[in-house]
């Protein structure tokens, strides 16, 4: 048998086909494109509209249902961001529609019950802070998705920021020397839109005080004990979804925390507070976190959710430097669509479950400590350092 080895390109296609030459590139097509998390989000409220567009931008992000009370802000949601499917209660969401992540946005009192419902629907979830509405509740919360395999995540994401690694990294390099002391302070005149920040489990620290709480925890470590003061400066307040209301939860917050090895910090957190740059913060250009050691000290300029940049000064440059100006990529309603891409990818991710139960444990026990008088020891802790 004679074999031809002159084949012309017109009939080595016919007999190979044009697969072979698509193949490699259709591999590698598929290789780029990474699996998109097919997410559901319930509550569509003031907070929704930050996480939506960063959802809907994100390439590991598939929207696929919104959820909320009132059906009408689920409905314009979905029509805003093309979402196929909304729903106005969470069994009739999990009954129609396929996702595998929750994003939690609703109010603050309904997280808790909300995030229990969802991991016993074999869901993974973000969850607005706070993670849950006791400590307590968090630690179900938490074992409950490690039985099922799940994964949970709570805000808020501040861990993410540049400076907050330039500042954690400061600390971990010796540029402060020995840390000491530590204060950081978050507050407005209060949101009018809505009750439930001043009902029973809403409140300035999980609302306020929670990022600088992340942020002092994440940059010092787990806090060992806590002594506070709570009170209400304002007792009633007129707002937009129930009129004229009794402030039950604090509506001001001053708590110290002793981090071990003689560290010890501050959080000031209220919803009394005037500040120029308003709830939004947009143009806040001073210091709102201050860290001091032996050799230098250094401040996070803007706030930990809205970052500017850090001044350090030291021992040997007394002067001081503005460092990390530029906040990247970060803003603080990525962490929905970060925890998305941890999950796509299996890359790992700085925010974790623990972290935010530990700072939920110092809420409840700042409150314990305004109740009675006594510093209290906590239960928790978490990995750290970070970096």
């Amino acid at each position: 048998m004679t074999i031809n080895k002159k084949v012309s390109r017109k009939r080595f296609i016919q007999t190979v086909g044009v697969g072979a030459f698509l193949s490699p590139l259709a591999l590698m097509a598929n290789e780029s494109e990474p699996r998109k998390i097919k997410v559901a989000i319930i509550g569509c409220g003031s907070v929704s509209n930050m996480y939506l567009p960063h959802l809907s931008k994100s390439k590991y992000v598939e929207l696929v249902a919104t959820c909320d009370i009132i059906p009408e802000r689920a409905k314009l949601a979905a029509e805003k961001y093309k979402i196929p499917k909304h729903f106005p209660h969470i069994d009739q969401l999990l009954a129609g529609a396929d996702f595998e992540m929750l994003v939690n946005t609703t109010n603050m009192q309904e997280h808790g019950r909300l995030n229990k419902i969802a991991l016993k629907a074999n869901k993974h979830i973000w969850s607005e802070k706070p993670l849950a509405n006791s400590y307590a509740e968090g630690k179900e919360v938490l074992a409950m998705a490690k039985d099922r395999g799940l994964k949970i995540w709570g805000a808020p994401a501040v861990v993410m920021s540049p400076q907050f690694e330039f500042m954690a990294r400061a600390i971990k390099d010796g540029k402060l020397g020995k840390v000491a002391a530590a204060t950081a302070h978050y507050g407005h005149t209060g949101p009018s839109w809505s009750a439930f920040f001043y009902e029973k489990l809403g409140g300035s620290l999980p609302d306020l005080g929670v990022y600088n709480l992340a942020s002092l925890t994440g940059i010092l470590g787990p806090v060992q004990s806590v002594i506070a003061m709570t009170t209400i400066i304002t007792p009633q307040r007129t707002v937009d979804d129930k009129g004229k209301i009794d402030v039950v939860a604090e509506d001001n917050s001053m708590v110290v925390m002793n981090h071990g090895n003689g560290i010890l910090s501050h959080v000031m957190c209220g919803f009394n507070f005037f500040d120029p740059y308003g709830h939004g913060g947009k143009g806040q250009h001073r210091g709102t976190i201050t860290i001091l050691g032996t050799h230098g000290n250094m401040q996070l300029i803007g706030y930990d959710w809205a970052p500017s940049g850090v001044d350090l000064a030291t021992f040997d440059d007394e002067k001081g430097k503005r460092y990390v100006e530029d906040p990247r990529e970060y803003v603080w309603e990525m962490g929905a669509s970060t925890v998305a891409e941890s999950l796509s990818t299996g890359k790992s991710c700085l925010i974790t479950p623990e972290h935010a139960l530990h700072v939920l444990d110092i809420i409840e026990a700042a409150r314990k400590s305004g109740e009675t008088g006594q510093r209290i020891e906590l239960k928790s802790t978490f990995k750290f350092p970070l970096f």
